[in-house]
């Protein structure tokens, strides 16, 4: 998305992950973190080559094509291929950089769950991706895990989530099973993983995301 010159200090929320597939608790997610850190606007990141993923991802233009169709009722939403774009893994600071050299007045503040806030210490550079954003942390309903002493000391928001205790992985499932999924994912996404046969086959990987 081009920078706007008419707003130079738009607040835009960086939401990133698999999407394998997007579902009702991510759309949630973005719809709270919209309004509890008035954002102009949330940018969807679908990961090209997710580092900390194991095999079995579904391709990027299934769930490009997913995510496209779960944001369509709101226009500020907005799906940002630049991860999809980049060879090789997807992480986050190398992300921001590149917005950022796009987009330098842009407030940008990082959404991530409460299971990716525990291992943050983890990703490459945190202490200086920490330092280009503001740090919001959604909680999801039955996560409680330890966080590094470290990450604690970086202030950061907490995003309230509606309580849609949903995961990709139990979607992946209930397909492979022929199980119902109509009231865990947008109808238009349900419409798409039928259409196009997907999560049909069982033994994938069993990450939440």
């Amino acid at each position: 998305m081009n920078p706007d010159p008419m707003h130079p200090h738009s607040r835009i929320g960086l939401f990133g992950g698999t999407f394998d597939p997007v579902h009702q608790a991510h759309v949630a997610l973005a719809h709270a973190a919209l309004a509890a850190l008035r954002l102009d606007e949330v940018r969807w990141i679908p990961a090209g080559q997710p580092w900390q993923r194991e095999p079995g991802v579904t391709a990027a233009a299934h769930r490009e094509a997913m995510v496209r169709l779960a944001i369509a009722h709101e226009p500020r939403f907005v799906l940002d291929r630049i991860e999809l774009a980049r060879s090789g893994p997807s992480y986050t600071l190398d992300t921001v950089r590149a917005l950022t050299v796009v987009q330098p007045h842009t407030q940008w503040v990082l959404i991530i769950g409460q299971d990716q806030y525990a291992g943050l210490h983890t990703w490459r550079d945190w202490q200086q991706l920490l330092g280009l954003v503001t740090l919001a942390v959604a909680n999801r309903p039955g996560v409680q895990r330890a966080v590094a002493p470290e990450v604690q000391a970086f202030a950061h928001r907490v995003v309230p989530l509606p309580m849609l205790d949903i995961s990709a992985t139990d979607i992946r499932r209930r397909v492979s099973e022929g199980q119902d999924i109509s009231q865990l994912v947008p109808p238009t996404v349900a419409r798409y993983i039928e259409s196009h046969g997907l999560y049909r086959t069982a033994g994938r990987s069993q990450t939440r995301s």
